[in-house]
């Protein structure tokens, strides 16, 4: 299965430079910035933002870009850390249960893992029922599935979704190919 939380292909002919690096954090911050804003910030001219960004996007290393909806605010007010053991680690059984929990939209994560269970989802619902009656329910339902543990999030202390870049630029690391 295609791993879409870390890209593993290496590719090593794209070189960034530190207007590259700002460039991404500044995109991070804002996607909606027009390129003339991205330049002012940057210090580049419109023009050269464009190209930047098409070749990051080409790279890949510009995947998407979205809206972050407040999962709250639409409805989503239980969020949930889920455990998956699977009865037995072959690969076809891993292939089955992550193809089958591809069509779950309540999972926006889900992980595969060494350690005491074999993945973790981050799961949301409307409420306490629905997470134990349409999901939960469900996951139990996957053929291979041996066993589901779950914590309820009672309080986000931090959410992010922007990378640090810093570790790029520095002294030790030196530019370099960057893997996209």
């Amino acid at each position: 299965m295609h791993n879409l939380c870390m890209n593993t292909n290496k590719k090593d002919d794209l070189l960034l430079d530190r207007f590259d690096i700002s460039l991404l954090a500044a995109l991070q911050k804002d996607a909606q910035a027009t390129h003339q804003q991205l330049g002012e910030h940057i210090h580049l001219s419109a023009s050269q933002v464009s190209r930047r960004i098409q070749r990051l996007q080409s790279s890949g290393i510009i995947r998407r870009y979205v809206a972050l909806l407040d999962p709250a605010l639409v409805g989503l007010g239980v969020r949930a850390v889920t455990y998956v053991t699977l009865l037995r680690h072959s690969g076809e059984e891993g292939m089955a249960f992550e193809r089958d929990i591809a069509a779950f939209p309540e999972v926006l994560e889900c992980y595969s893992v060494t350690g005491e269970c074999d993945y973790i989802l981050q799961i949301v619902a409307a409420n306490l029922n629905d997470l134990s009656e349409s999901v939960l329910r469900r996951l139990t339902r996957i053929q291979g599935v041996s066993s589901i543990r779950s914590n309820i999030v009672l309080q986000c202390i931090k959410s992010r979704t922007e990378l640090p870049l810093d570790h790029i630029g520095r002294r030790d690391i030196g530019t370099r190919p960057i893997s996209a």
